[in-house]
């Protein structure tokens, strides 16, 4: 067999890269849904994003991206998130339909474990859909922890003979637990329960939120000065003294230069190729000043 390689990936091989991942999960929604367009919504088959260059530079920034390489030929790529030093996470893993069924994927699955050494516990989740996903992880070593209709949750757990951390915590019932002046610096939380947790008086700095579930959360008197916050769902969030589809989002008495509201401060902002149908300005209908704004270009010219 010819050799595999990881290489890892870079933004100019966002295109690329999103391209194949369309052709190989339009490919799979093709052959479990029966048709690329289906009214099944499938987010194992069909990930969120999965033909946006947009979300695999993201990914690439913010995650760990591997280009799978076939000698000198692209076939696939394998995302991942590793949390501390003994867990990780295979996000997505894609090869070529052209090269499906051919061992790569197998391949691949051990040059991830080899590169991470230290890492004792991989998870993963799949669709139980796809009949031929559910024999390939088992057969990795993966094996079913949770299962509903919709989704397949697998684990592995790798004995390297490796001394583990006396402040690993795995399987642990920490409910109402306590932590006053602690020193948590560098610790990392993955597939951990924490509602209703409460944080105050906080050094966040540097820290990472991927993957997180914060509905219904109260986030206040936070500076976020430099954050990046990136493809995030913020449906009906608000803003007060301090961006969006489908419930309406409220700024208020916001400093948001380069931006645009109520009370607020918007020097020099801009607003491009944008939607702006029903958009008003001191109950003024944009589309109809725009209309006037035309006419008179005309009448000019």
């Amino acid at each position: 067999m010819a050799q595999i390689t990881l290489l890892q990936a870079r933004l100019d091989d966002a295109e690329q890269l999103t391209s194949m991942m369309k052709k190989t999960f339009d490919e799979e929604a093709l052959h479990w849904l029966g048709t690329v367009d289906s009214h099944i919504v499938d987010y194992n088959i069909q990930p969120p994003g999965y033909d946006s260059v947009y979300t695999t530079r993201y990914m690439i920034e913010e995650l760990t991206y591997y280009k799978i390489m076939l000698e000198e030929q692209l076939v696939g790529g394998v995302i991942l998130t590793i949390t501390g030093k003994r867990f990780g996470r295979i996000d997505r893993i894609f090869i070529d339909p052209a090269y499906q069924g051919q061992g790569v994927g197998s391949e691949v699955i051990r040059l991830v474990e080899k590169a991470y050494p230290s890492v004792t516990t991989w998870d993963l989740e799949t669709s139980p859909r796809q009949k031929g996903n559910l024999h390939f992880y088992e057969k990795m070593g993966f094996e079913r922890t949770f299962e509903t209709e919709d989704e397949v949750c697998y684990i592995k757990r790798i004995r390297n003979g490796m001394a583990v951390s006396e402040n690993a915590f795995e399987s642990c019932n920490l409910e109402d637990a306590t932590f006053y002046q602690a020193n948590l610096a560098n610790s990392a939380f993955s597939n951990s329960t924490l509602a209703g947790a409460h944080f105050s008086n906080i050094n966040l700095r540097g820290a990472k939120f991927q993957n997180i579930n914060f509905r219904s959360t109260l986030l206040a008197d936070l500076n976020l000065s430099g954050s990046r916050v990136k493809h995030v769902d913020m449906s009906g969030v608000e803003f007060k003294d301090t961006t969006i589809e489908d419930a309406p989002v409220s700024f208020e008495r916001c400093e948001l230069m380069g931006t645009r509201f109520t009370n607020c401060k918007m020097v020099d902002v801009e607003i491009n190729a944008c939607d702006i149908s029903g958009m008003k300005i001191d109950g003024v209908s944009v589309e109809e000043l725009l209309e006037v704004y035309r006419m008179e270009i005309k009448k000019k010219v």
